[in-house]
C-alpha cells in the first residue's frame, strides 16, 4: 500500500508541475470553470425573482444544497478524473491502458495519477462561495454534531460518484466507447440532488431513491443540518447514512473494476 501511494504521489506531482508551467493559461482554465457555475447558481437564483420559493424552500436553502453539491462533485471531479468515462475510453481506443499494464505498478494507482484535473478548483471554489453565500440568506443552528458531520457528508458524495466514474470507465473494456447513460447519473445525478429531491417526479426519485440511492448523498443531510421535516417519512437514521453509502458504492465499483481488468481483452492497438 506504502509504495502505491508513493507512485500515486510522484504521479500527481508530474500532473501538477505540467498544469502550473503555464500559470497564466491555467488561471484562465480557473476563472472560465469558476464562471460557468457561477452563471448556472445566477440563473438558478433568477427563479426566486419570479417564484419565492422552490417545492417550500428558499434561496439560501436550494443554494446550501446547490453549494455543497457543487464543492463535493469538484473534489470527486478532480481526484477521479484518471476514471472518466469519457477521457478512459479514449485510452482504451488508443491502446494507452494497454501500456500501463505491461508496467510493474498498482494498475489502480497508475489511473488515478493518469489525469488529475487542477483547474477543478475552480468548481470547488464557487461551490464552497455557493455554500458560505447560504449561511448569509439563512440560519442554521451549527452544532459540535453538525460540524463534524459535514466534512463526512463531503466525503460521501466523493466516494458515490467517484465511484459512479469508475464503473463507467469499467464498462468501456467492453463497449470501448463511453456510454451516454453513465452521464445520467454521475453529471445528471449531481445536478438532481443540488435540488429538493421532493420537486421531481415519483419514478424519477424512486430511481434516485432505490436504483441509485443518491437521495441520501446531500437532501437527507440537509434536512439534517436545515432542521427541516421528512416529507417521505424514512427512518431517523436516513440522514446520517451519505458516508456509508458513498463507500458502498466505492467499494463495489472497485470490485467492478478488478473484475473488468480480469477479462480485459486488448483493442489491438
Amino acid at each position: 500500500m506504502n509504495h502505491a501511494l508513493t507512485i500515486y504521489w510522484r504521479l500527481l506531482g508530474v500532473q501538477l508541475r505540467s498544469q502550473l508551467q503555464y500559470r497564466l493559461a491555467f488561471f484562465f482554465d480557473v476563472v472560465a470553470m469558476s464562471s460557468t457555475i457561477f452563471l448556472e447558481f445566477a440563473s438558478l437564483a433568477l427563479v426566486f425573482q419570479r417564484f419565492e420559493t422552490l417545492g417550500g424552500w428558499t434561496l439560501g436553502e436550494v443554494a446550501f444544497l446547490y453549494g455543497l453539491e457543487e464543492l463535493s462533485f469538484g473534489i470527486m471531479d478532480m481526484v477521479f478524473s484518471g476514471f472518466d468515462p469519457s477521457y478512459f475510453g479514449q485510452e482504451i481506443r488508443r491502446g494507452s491502458f494497454d501500456q500501463l499494464l505491461l508496467r510493474p505498478l498498482n494498475l489502480t494507482m497508475q489511473v488515478f495519477g493518469s489525469k488529475f484535473v487542477l483547474r477543478r478548483l475552480g468548481k470547488i471554489g464557487m461551490g464552497l462561495a455557493v455554500f458560505l453565500y447560504a449561511q448569509t440568506l439563512i440560519t442554521v443552528t451549527w452544532t459540535p454534531a453538525k460540524l463534524l458531520y459535514l466534512p463526512f457528508v463531503v466525503f460521501g458524495m466523493v466516494c458515490f460518484f467517484g465511484g459512479l466514474f469508475i464503473a463507467g470507465a469499467t464498462i468501456t473494456f467492453w463497449t470501448v466507447e463511453s456510454i451516454e447513460v453513465m452521464n445520467i447519473f454521475t453529471y445528471g445525478g449531481g445536478y438532481l440532488i443540488a435540488h429538493p429531491m421532493h420537486i421531481y417526479q415519483t419514478w424519477l426519485r424512486r430511481l434516485f431513491t432505490y436504483v441509485v440511492p443518491a437521495i441520501f448523498l446531500n437532501y437527507y443531510p440537509a434536512l439534517y443540518f436545515l432542521n427541516k421535516p421528512d416529507p417521505f417519512n424514512f427512518p431517523a437514521i436516513a440522514p446520517f447514512v451519505a458516508p456509508l453509502v458513498g463507500i458502498l458504492a466505492l467499494l463495489a465499483s472497485l470490485a467492478f473494476w478488478h473484475f473488468g481488468i480480469r477479462f480485459y481483452q486488448s483493442t489491438g492497438n
